[in-house]
């Protein structure tokens, strides 16, 4: 099944580029490019949405959009399938 969530993704003052979610309570993801974030933020969101999973919550999650929006003071907003 595919699921679809938000990401806001800034860059940090040191270089590196920082990715969270509303969507996803507790996600949080760091790497060097945009790209490398993503992937990471998926994996942190696969391994969040099964430890929910196995104490019988849900997790509300977005489902459509687009696959990028920039939002205010430069924000990045990625809208992908995560798995």
């Amino acid at each position: 099944m595919e699921r679809i969530a938000n990401l806001h993704i800034e860059k940090l003052p040191e270089g590196v580029y920082l990715a969270t979610s509303d969507d996803i309570p507790g996600l949080v993801a760091q790497g060097r490019t945009i790209t490398e974030t993503v992937e990471i933020a998926r994996d942190v969101a696969k391994k969040l949405l099964e430890a929910q999973s196995e104490r019988q919550k849900q997790i509300p999650l977005a489902d459509t959009g687009h696959p990028v929006q920039t939002g205010k003071e430069g924000r990045i907003q990625v809208r992908k399938a995560l798995f």
